[in-house]
């Protein structure tokens, strides 16, 4: 069976995002001074041939782990459909 793997990976929590501060500055010179934070990651979609919705996780998991995500710096999720 094929299964899609939608993963997000965002930087962790502790860590600068560059490029969340520029885009929160430039909403705030919009004028949506409402926006509290922004974090910027990525969203990658993976087709996975597998068994069960089970292995196609952990296919994708291990994706993630070996070359998606770069876990010292970023955090990821993995939901399969």
């Amino acid at each position: 069976m094929t299964f899609t793997a939608h993963i997000n990976v965002m930087p962790l929590k502790e860590l600068l995002d560059p490029q969340g501060k520029a885009v929160m500055s430039g909403l705030k010179n919009l004028g949506m001074g409402q926006v509290q934070d922004v974090r910027i990651g990525k969203h990658i979609t993976l087709q996975v041939e597998a068994a069960s919705k089970e292995e196609a996780q952990q296919i994708a998991e291990n994706a993630c782990q070996k070359l998606l995500a770069n876990q010292v710096m970023e955090s990821f999720e993995v939901q399969i459909q």
